[in-house]
């Protein structure tokens, strides 16, 4: 019998060892060791031609910080960003809150419809909006067909808002589950006691619903900027000359241009950046979500 348990545990061990040691290789090879590599590279010197040279340097860093062509191109990123996020969180927050509290009837339907896009490819839903923004697109021809205009408007088309009304039907989503999920974990009780106390849809909104759901609303908001500033391709199909954004430099840099150590170095000051804002953002939601926990914001709900 001791040796049925001893085997029973031996290779409940070999299990356990093997369901940790394969998904941390998985991750050394696949994300450890490529991060690595673009570190390393982001110290190497390049030549005339882009060549990689084994010598180290921090030129590229310096590079970045003093050229406008990079720090303006970051600017504008994180100036796309917050206005990608603020829209998406526009859209997200009474959506939400329509659904988590409003709607009795087949909310799990309206959530599922919601959330549909995200099982489309993105490039499908990116080619969608040149489509529908093009010279002779959907909108275009519309606005031909109603008499507003006389001739394709070329506005709509690469362009910053044709990014901008990309981004935020990719990312709504990604924004959406995050706060319904804050909103339909609030307390019913905390609603009918508002309410009680004579305070209003509104001062409840803020004084209840928005406290306790703003983890979730900074987890949302969070995504949107996040994914943000890492994408490339949308603006690569919607925007113009003038909508360049950090990625598509990293992307020229490793692929036109051929010049590796510089777009790593661009790569890894990226990385600190979300690194930074995913720290600070993960603070936020543990502080309000702890200080709600214990009713510190839910004060004065009838004042």
């Amino acid at each position: 019998m001791a040796s049925f348990f001893g085997r029973m545990l031996g290779r409940r061990r070999t299990t356990i060892l093997l369901l940790v040691l394969l998904p941390s290789l998985w991750l050394f090879l696949f994300l450890a060791l490529p991060y690595l590599a673009l570190f390393v590279q982001s110290f190497l010197a390049s030549d005339e031609l882009g060549n990689v040279v084994l010598r180290p340097t921090t030129e590229h860093y310096r590079d970045f910080f003093t050229k406008p062509l990079y720090y303006k191109t970051l600017l504008y990123t994180f100036e796309i960003a917050a206005i990608v996020t603020a829209l998406c969180l526009a859209l997200s927050v009474p959506l939400a809150y329509a659904i988590a509290f409003k709607i009795k009837r087949h909310k799990e339907l309206i959530y599922t419809l919601i959330i549909v896009p995200l099982w489309v490819s993105y490039i499908v839903r990116t080619y969608a909006w040149k489509i529908i923004l093009g010279r002779e697109g959907i909108l275009n021809t519309f606005l031909l067909y109603v008499g507003l205009v006389d001739k394709p408007v070329e506005a709509f088309l690469y362009s910053q808002w044709a990014v901008v009304i990309g981004l935020v039907h990719i990312f709504t989503p990604f924004v959406l589950m995050p706060v319904y999920t804050a909103f339909e974990h609030i307390p019913r009780p905390l609603i009918e006691a508002s309410k009680d106390l004579g305070a209003g849809r509104l001062t409840t909104f803020r004084r209840v619903v928005l406290p306790l759901g703003l983890p979730g609303i900074i987890a949302g908001g969070t995504f949107a900027f996040v994914l943000t500033l890492g994408d490339f391709l949308a603006v690569l199909l919607l925007g113009g000359p003038d909508s360049l954004m950090i990625s598509n430099v990293v992307q020229n840099l490793f692929g036109t241009s051929d010049d590796r150590p510089l777009g790593s170095a661009i790569g890894i000051i990226m990385l600190i950046i979300v690194l930074g804002i995913l720290e600070m953002t993960a603070r936020a939601e543990r502080a309000y979500g702890s200080t709600d926990s214990q009713g510190g914001r839910l004060g004065g709900v009838g004042r």
